[in-house]
């Protein structure tokens, strides 16, 4: 029984070799390919859970590659990136990238990055039974917790990544409290990040664009100074 399928872009025919390897050793379906162009063919055949997708390609970089693939499909994305490339992979959670990892890594810790982006975007993943068909008030629209699916008030659906609903989840579970960046990472991400991240700020903007009525003056996700943000329950 397959894990899952990940696609592999990269243009070090090393890293592809090894990456391969590695995860159809441990039940995955990979295939890897080296450039922009060959990643599209391949997407035209089968399109994956999950794409490694290497920041430094020639031509066409990783960060266009990742906002091709956040505008047309809903796949887990991981950023490969190299230690001197900070900025480039906050602009490349920015664009919609799921994760990231430095090279060099160890592949155990890639396994465990694909997995958990797995999980975030499977139907209904870490959610409780109780909540199972609710379907929950948030700004102007509503939520479907199971379906992991956001409806606007005419019942069109308004996609969502893995990373805003799980954003959208931890506000419903703490209304009225003041969540850090930390603590709202902690919760979405279960593990640390560096704490001068941006995902958060960016992700934040652009759910509130999707559940606001006025985006630029948040009601129902409040900036609190200082501190990071609140969820606002409609009174």
């Amino acid at each position: 029984m397959s894990n899952g399928k990940v696609l592999i872009v990269d243009d070090d025919a090393e890293i592809r070799r090894v990456l391969t390897e590695y995860l159809v050793g441990h039940d995955y379906e990979a295939h890897a390919v080296d450039s922009g162009a060959a990643m599209r063919l391949a997407l035209q055949a089968s399109v994956p859970d999950v794409v490694l997708l290497d920041l430094a390609l020639p031509g066409e970089d990783g960060l266009s590659l990742a906002r091709y693939l956040r505008e047309r499909h809903d796949v887990g994305i991981i950023m490969i990136t190299g230690a001197s490339e900070t900025v480039d992979r906050i602009i490349g959670l920015e664009v919609g990238a799921d994760d990231y990892i430095g090279k060099p890594f160890d592949p155990r810790e890639l396994r465990a990055r694909i997995r958990s982006v797995m999980r975030r975007l499977q139907p209904g993943g870490n959610v409780r039974a109780t909540e199972s068909g609710a379907r929950r008030p948030v700004g102007r629209c509503m939520l479907d917790v199971a379906a992991r699916q956001l409806f606007d008030r005419d019942g069109a659906e308004i996609a969502l990544t893995a990373m805003e609903f799980d954003l959208l989840k931890a506000f419903l579970d703490h209304p009225n409290q003041v969540l850090s960046r930390d603590r709202l990472l902690t919760l979405t991400r279960n593990r640390e990040w560096e704490p001068f991240d941006r995902s958060i700020d960016i992700r934040i903007t652009r759910l509130r664009r999707k559940i606001e009525d006025d985006p630029e003056n948040p009601r129902t996700i409040r900036t609190v100074r200082g501190a990071g943000y609140m969820y606002v329950p409609a009174a």
